[in-house]
């Protein structure tokens, strides 16, 4: 059995009040959780004590909006928030993904009161998971949890999921069930409550602190009040590109690391090659070359991310459809840019580093094996597939890719 959360014993937030603070704050925590990122991924040490730190910072409820207490930052200084935490700890950076896919559900979908309540919860240092995804359904969107009415107040659910990011270290669990209209609904399930069992299955070989496994329900109760409509239905709000542009800057992340981790090795640990007839590997003409086209690419693919971010918050004011697909396509450039350079500067960080570099106790590789499953939850050739049908034919791109 997996350690449960005490949802009453939550350590109390921060109130972050500025996107500058913001910055300041995830910059801080980003230097502090690289110390010992190697050692958590190594020893698949599950990370309570740093998400801790992570959600007492007042970070985790950084979206919630001004009138409702919070700092109501914009998506690109989430996205570089984001960005700056995976470059230290990749696994840190992508499990408060869904918790910020859940509070822009909230601010979409939510009524008045699920709002006041919902976001007090995430500014007072709650954590929200994920039970979306099933492994046994035939595509990546579908769903056979069911949301059975119990009373009139309440409902029941029954069913198990997978790639549930972040449950194990949740307060509260929100699950995509399908109701009795056959829509799909986000219920709120507390962590601890009967019939809820998370557990510690994941075994991918990158993203190993994510905790990314099983989630079942057995006949679980949930409040009505505590069910909102799930994006399903909105095709006109920004919920997913919201969604895949925080891992678009999780991919920049794991490049920047890589990029970083590369330029430590190198200069201070590598031997310059033969024939380069120079003192130091960092003035190898042809290592300079590569490290510059790396430099480059990472560069763009920080702008596009960006660039996204502010599309995105720009369909948010106005939804119409050429605003949303303007956004919609961003965010696939951001996302195809920031899987190559993700794979490509990890990789490149051990032919430019040398072989030293590929000692087991550096762990060096996580940040190839983290790309390399991170960047498998979308797949990026229908992304360019839909921004080149985009320019090509000028068609509009649907509301596609998961959460």
């Amino acid at each position: 059995m997996t350690p449960a959360i005490d949802t009453s014993a939550v350590q109390a937030a921060t109130l972050i009040r500025s996107e500058d603070e913001a910055l300041d704050v995830a910059r801080a925590l980003a230097e502090s959780f690289a110390r010992e990122a190697a050692q958590r991924d190594a020893q698949r040490r599950a990370p309570y004590e740093e998400l801790a730190r992570f959600s007492a910072s007042g970070l985790w409820g950084i979206t919630v909006p001004r009138e409702y207490g919070g700092a109501g930052v914009s998506s690109a200084t989430l996205s570089q928030v984001v960005a700056l935490i995976s470059a230290a700890d990749g696994s840190l950076g992508q499990i408060p993904q869904n918790h910020f896919y859940t509070l822009e559900v909230i601010r979409v979908q939510g009524s008045a009161a699920q709002k006041d309540r919902l976001f007090q919860r995430a500014l007072r240092g709650e954590r929200f998971g994920n039970a979306l995804a099933e492994r046994k359904s035939r595509t990546a969107s579908e769903r056979t949890t069911q949301l059975v009415p119990d009373g009139d107040d309440a409902f029941r659910v029954t069913g198990e999921k997978f790639y549930a990011t972040g449950a194990l270290y949740a307060q509260w669990i929100p699950t995509a069930v399908v109701g009795p209209d056959k829509k799909t609904w986000l219920a709120f399930i507390a962590r601890d409550a009967q019939g809820v069992d998370v557990i510690d299955d994941w075994s991918g070989f990158g993203q190993r602190n994510t905790a990314s496994g099983t989630v079942r329900f057995d006949n679980v109760r949930v409040a009505a009040a505590d069910v909102l409509p799930a994006d399903a239905d909105g095709e006109r709000t920004t919920i997913k590109a919201y969604a895949q542009v925080i891992h678009a800057a999780i991919d920049l992340g794991l490049a920047r690391g890589a990029h970083d981790a590369a330029r430590a090795f190198i200069t201070t640990q590598s031997r310059p090659w033969i024939e380069a007839n120079v003192e130091r590997a960092a003035d190898d003409p042809l290592t300079i070359s590569e490290f510059g086209r790396l430099a480059v690419r990472l560069e763009a693919a920080d702008a596009l991310v960006e660039r996204a971010s502010i599309l995105i918050d720009a369909a948010r004011d106005d939804p119409q459809p050429d605003t949303l697909g303007r956004a919609i396509i961003a965010v696939a450039e951001a996302r195809t840019l920031t899987t190559e350079i993700s794979l490509a500067a990890s990789s490149k960080l051990f032919e430019l580093a040398g072989t030293r570099a590929t000692t087991s106790e550096l762990n060096l590789d996580r940040y190839w094996r983290n790309a390399r499953v991170h960047t498998l939850h979308d797949p990026v050739r229908w992304k360019i597939a839909a921004v080149g049908d985009y320019y090509l034919n000028d068609r509009l791109p649907a509301q596609s890719g998961t959460t």
